[in-house]
């Protein structure tokens, strides 16, 4: 009776044991999907969070996109159609008389703009072989000569010092600064004697 008492504790005793050693990894294995949950749950939360996040709706934003490329297209457009940058003007004051010429766009031109920035440019000029006034800049302006037929109202640069204005024509090689846009008085005011011009840039 003794012996059989004894059995029974040692079967009573490892069913315990085996029961305490499936306990504990029960635990284990309850932790890991417990920060597997955790963890998940996070993601989510994040997830959530990035789609609640104010901003542009697609829909918007592609219509957005696509009127700023209208935009850029239409400016492309336009600059096409007018050359680029709107015409720079200058005054040319002769006396009593007043006129105005468009600028090209050389080197030379942005050298003339830069002295008329700092002041009225003033050149005293006369008369030559009955088509042009000349007169001396007083320096040089980067040249970029071109065999030219000038015609009345041309303004251009000679040897790179001299400016000449045109009442006739002439073919030579020269670099071209501008031209006269009413020709009305043009050559009056130039008459057949020496002249003062005053070149001032004229506001757009």
């Amino acid at each position: 009776m003794k012996k059989y008492c004894l059995i029974i504790a040692a079967v009573l005793g490892m069913a315990l044991t085996l029961t305490a050693c499936g306990g504990s990894i029960s635990e284990d294995t309850i932790d890991g999907i417990t920060d597997t949950q955790i963890q998940n749950q996070e993601e989510r939360r994040a997830d959530v969070q990035e789609e609640n996040r104010p901003g542009i709706p697609e829909d918007k934003a592609d219509s957005t996109m696509n009127d700023e490329l209208t935009i850029d297209d239409n400016q492309s457009e336009k600059e096409e159609e007018t050359g680029g940058n709107a015409d720079m003007k200058m005054n040319v004051q002769i006396g009593d008389y007043n006129f105005t010429a468009t600028l090209e766009e050389n080197e030379a031109v942005t050298e003339l703009t830069d002295m008329m920035k700092e002041g009225p440019v003033t050149i005293s000029m006369n008369d030559y072989s009955g088509f042009e006034k000349v007169g001396s800049l007083g320096r040089s302006l980067t040249r970029n000569d071109s065999q030219t037929t000038t015609k009345a109202g041309d303004i251009v640069l000679y040897n790179g010092n001299n400016i000449v204005m045109f009442y006739g024509s002439n073919s030579w090689s020269y670099t071209r600064i501008g031209k006269i846009d009413d020709l009305s008085d043009w050559e009056t005011a130039l008459g057949s004697g020496s002249i003062t011009a005053v070149f001032t840039l004229a506001e757009n």
